[in-house]
């Protein structure tokens, strides 16, 4: 489970990180980069939409997507804010890809 302070919960924050982020596109999710320089936290937030399916199978992509953001909290940049939008594909795809979805938008962020 995320921390508190891993955790984007303002909407401002959302809105912040989706309109000025750098956007990584995947088969099943939509990543949002933003790093601010001389930042200090890495925070996750995650959306998933009704498209996506039902809310139990809602709440199954997010914590998947939950748990993947955890274990790569360690390679997140410092000072880097990252939001995950699943598409309806996420529903049936398995952790490990969407780990791999995830691991690939954050490395590629912070090589830019």
């Amino acid at each position: 489970m995320l921390a508190k302070a891993n955790r984007i919960v303002g909407a401002n924050d959302y809105r912040a990180v989706v309109r000025r982020g750098t956007r990584f596109p995947a088969p099943h999710t939509l990543a949002y980069v933003r790093i601010t320089p001389g930042g200090e936290g890495k925070r996750f937030g995650f959306i998933v939409g009704k498209s996506v399916g039902s809310a139990p199978v809602r709440n199954t992509v997010r914590r998947r997507l939950k748990a993947a953001a955890f274990e790569l909290l360690p390679e997140v940049p410092a000072g880097a804010d990252v939001v995950i939008r699943a598409l309806p594909a996420a529903a049936q795809a398995p952790w490990s890809t969407l780990h791999l979805e995830i691991s690939q938008a954050i490395h590629r962020a912070g090589t830019r």
